[in-house]
């Protein structure tokens, strides 16, 4: 998940680029899973806040820890009051609204991991129907085309099909205003007055939208309701994992590809993640794949990478694309 524009690029080596492609696939494509372990015992908004809240601290205190001994005053930069107000509004847009939705949808009983993966995959298609409507352009045929198949693909997944499993439609509701949170904030984030280094603007977006998850646990009676002698140790290692593998190492690697590679390699991670998500889940927790969820994931994410291929080469040069924004990205690492 990027919430920046892509740093100027520099040329890499082909296996450092491999090896950090390959950590964003996994790592972003199995949070989905590491979710619905951690949501088996844990309640949902308090987690993702405790995951955000502790990535967000841990991400800014290694920076000035690195700053401070650089000994370099005249490379650091002043945080403002508008910084951080930029910060709350995108942690809450995209942490609490964006990851906390997903999260939620995860509970059981509601949405298998693979099913929310492939929902979320459909972020990009909001992006650029957003963009279009705020750019006041018109939209292009293949953009409508790419909205029409995205919205066949999630219809094709709720809809009651005879002999086939049913999909909890609350849960899908929960995916897809996620999905919706998430494009609004990455769409305010790209105009939005942040640090210059994008390290530390996600360090702060990360900590805002954990403290604010954290709020919302708070005033719908999440602490009340849970019962810390039923946490299990699979959910706690779980949230571990999401914390230093899928927040801290797997954003290294992306904010790294963003340095490091074409804008359009990155984006590749939004049709990827899914499919490791359904694998993940049929293999470790027994999510049945049925043909509606691989016809329905087929098309969305066909329906994606039109998109993305289509969009106009010269959009790309001049910085992130909106499909490079996932719902991954510190999720999101979806």
């Amino acid at each position: 998940m990027t919430m920046m524009a892509a740093p100027q690029r520099q040329e890499a080596p082909v296996v450092a680029t491999i090896v950090a492609l390959l950590t964003v696939y996994v790592v972003w494509g199995s949070t989905y899973l590491g979710i619905a372990y951690v949501v088996d015992t844990l309640p949902a908004f308090g987690s993702a806040g405790v995951r955000y809240a502790i990535a967000g601290l841990v991400m800014l205190a290694a920076l000035w820890v690195h700053g401070r001994l650089r000994r370099r005053a005249d490379e650091r930069e002043r945080l403002t009051w508008t910084h951080w107000r930029s910060a709350v509004i995108i942690g809450a847009l995209l942490l609490l609204g964006g990851n906390g939705f997903v999260v939620l949808a995860e509970q059981p009983g509601l949405l298998p991991s693979g099913i929310a993966a492939v929902l979320v995959a459909t972020v990009p298609i909001w992006l650029n129907l957003f963009e279009a409507l705020l750019s006041r352009r018109r939209p292009s045929a293949l953009l409508l085309g790419g909205v029409v198949a995205g919205f066949i693909g999630v219809v094709i997944l709720v809809a009651p099909t005879s002999g086939a499993s049913e999909i909890n439609p609350a849960g899908v509701g929960l995916v897809m205003f996620a999905t919706v949170s998430w494009a609004a904030g990455s769409l305010y984030q790209r105009r939005a007055p942040l640090p210059r280094s994008p390290w530390i603007s996600t360090g702060m977006e990360m900590l805002a939208g954990g403290v604010a998850l954290m709020l919302v646990s708070v005033l719908t009676g999440e602490p009340g309701r849970a019962d810390p002698s039923t946490f299990s140790s699979t959910s706690l290692l779980a949230l571990v994992y999401l914390i230093v593998i899928g927040s801290l190492i797997g954003f290294s690697a992306y904010i790294w590809l963003l340095n490091n590679a074409p804008v359009s390699t990155v984006a590749t991670y939004a049709y990827v993640n899914p499919v490791v998500a359904v694998a993940l889940g049929a293999w470790l927790r027994s999510e049945p794949i049925t043909l509606r969820t691989l016809l329905a994931a087929a098309i969305i994410i066909a329906a994606v990478v039109a998109m993305v291929s289509g969009r106009p080469r010269t959009v790309e040069e001049a910085g992130s694309t909106p499909e490079a924004v996932g719902a991954n990205g510190l999720e999101t690492d979806r």
